[in-house]
């Protein structure tokens, strides 16, 4: 059992279904309600306790997320860059990370990919057993995803990608976990029609080595991907409603440091001081009140 602490967030793509917008910056920088999309997939890595992250983008986005992020060192954490030169699926993230990864399990999230409730990721990277670990959410219309089919004693039958008669209605969300060796299966994958190395290839390799477990995710936790002008719109409706209605903020990655020991508490009043005035802070302000 070798917990992970290593986590890939993948924001890269040229955001074409976000045109205009996408002119302007990368999608994964679109404000989600009152945070860089960004944020939310690195405060669900950091969450589950994953400190070492590996940020994969454009060659013109990049700079972008360096001068919006820099090295992480201010909230405990390390972040590295890698450039994708041109979207080639999924799965080239571990071939363009494979230095980095140093043979380590790793922690996938797509960066237009949002979580929201207990999932228990702390505790599934925390005790991670090795092999590849998914998770299926329950939609209305699977047929626009990765679909995985479970047996009823939850072990997996088949993977397949937008299927059109899915087996199940549980879509692949972009979360995932793998061990050391995924560098190593996602080379072995041969290049779709598309042109790109699919993720799914990778899990099936998984799955047919019997080396693939899947969690369920249902009630309670919710899964938004912003990949569209109107599921954006509906993420920032979403997170404004929580927010405003119980005084927390979600992804305020301060906080998430804090909370995780990231950061102790006179290094978050040391970062706190150096922020411009705005409800952002004032909202930090106030945990430190609380907790003095």
């Amino acid at each position: 059992m070798t917990a992970v602490r290593k986590g890939i967030v993948l924001a890269g793509g040229a955001g074409s279904r976000l045109y205009p917008l996408s002119r302007v910056a990368s999608k994964q920088l679109q404000p989600v309600y009152d945070k860089p999309m960004i944020y939310y997939p690195l405060s669900t890595l950091m969450m589950a306790g994953i400190d070492d992250i590996l940020i994969i983008s454009t060659p013109q986005d990049t700079p972008r997320f360096q001068d919006l992020l820099g090295d992480g060192s201010q909230w405990g954490v390390r972040f590295t860059y890698v450039v994708q030169p041109e979207p080639k699926g999924i799965a080239q993230a571990f071939l363009l990370g494979e230095a980095w990864l140093e043979g380590q399990p790793v922690c996938l999230i797509l960066g237009d990919n949002l979580f929201y409730g207990r999932m228990g990721l702390d505790r599934i990277a925390a005790e991670f057993g090795g092999g590849a670990h998914i998770f299926g959410y329950p939609v209305h219309d699977p047929e626009r995803y990765g679909v995985v089919e479970l047996g009823p004693d939850g072990t997996v039958l088949s993977i397949e990608e937008k299927p059109a008669r899915p087996r199940s209605r549980y879509a692949i969300p972009g979360l995932y976990l793998f061990d050391g060796d995924v560098a190593q299966v996602a080379r072995g994958q041969a290049y779709s029609d598309r042109g790109e190395l699919e993720i799914t290839g990778v899990i099936q390799a998984y799955l047919d080595r019997g080396r693939l477990t899947v969690e369920k995710l249902g009630r309670g936790i919710a899964w938004l991907d912003t990949g569209t002008h109107q599921s954006l719109l509906e993420a920032s409706q979403f997170i404004g409603a929580l927010e405003a209605r119980q005084g927390l903020k979600i992804a305020c990655l301060e906080e998430v440091a804090y909370r995780r020991g990231f950061l102790n508490r006179p290094e978050l009043e040391a970062l706190v001081a150096t922020l411009p005035r705005s409800s952002y802070t004032e909202y930090l302000v106030q945990i430190l009140k609380e907790e003095s």
